[in-house]
């Protein structure tokens, strides 16, 4: 069994990311989670603060029900840490499993998440993996992540944007799709890969 926890208690994005995670690997036991005590969103360190106890007592109740691997469901890979200290089995963010999936795949990577307030949070997780060499920026979209649930259109319509400024003026061969909310956006140029957390985490996690 592997326990999908979204960090923020918006249960629609729990089941979008659970959907992607059995897609991308039928095979595998996937079980998804919401920490209903956690803010509705994660946006910046202080919804990323508030977060932190909740999730890690779904963390430490996957761990005894015998999980054999709990993905955390927000980019920021809140309470990562923390979360592989508590737990007996291999804990992976949905944001360190899209930088790696980059990584392996060659050349640099932009990431593309949602608000500005993100942006230092996701370059500091990057170089704190041993990977800032291969990014080449991380761009704030403008959109909020509750915006992705309740407006997908206009959304989707913005991120896409800002995916393709990077693919014309980043140099890169992939972006990363930067918020657990973006599960449903789909290839957007043939000049670059794009790379999604929920499904780079999912194919990590099936292998233990």
């Amino acid at each position: 069994m592997i326990v999908l926890i979204n960090p923020n208690s918006t249960v629609s994005m729990t089941q979008a990311m659970l959907r992607t995670a059995r897609e991308t690997v039928p095979h595998a036991q996937f079980e998804g989670w919401t920490s209903h005590d956690g803010p509705p969103a994660i946006q910046g360190k202080a919804d990323g603060e508030l977060a932190e106890g909740p999730l890690l007592a779904l963390v430490r109740d996957a761990s005894d029900q015998g999980a054999s691997a709990v993905i955390i469901g927000c980019f920021d890979d809140t309470a990562l840490e923390a979360a592989r200290d508590i737990a007996d089995c291999p804990v992976i963010g949905i944001g360190q499993a899209a930088y790696h999936l980059a990584a392996i795949a060659g050349g640099r990577f932009s990431v593309v998440t949602t608000l500005a307030v993100s942006v230092p949070i996701l370059e500091a997780n990057v170089r704190a993996y041993g990977l800032g060499a291969g990014l080449a920026k991380v761009r704030a979209s403008g959109v909020p992540v509750l915006a992705l649930e309740q407006d997908a259109t206009a959304a989707t319509d913005r991120v896409i944007n800002e995916v393709q400024k990077a693919a014309r003026e980043d140099g890169v061969r992939s972006v990363v799709l930067g918020c657990g909310g973006m599960v449903d956006i789909r290839i957007v140029s043939p000049t670059v890969r794009l790379i999604d957390g929920v499904r780079a985490a999912a194919s990590f996690a099936s292998q233990f």
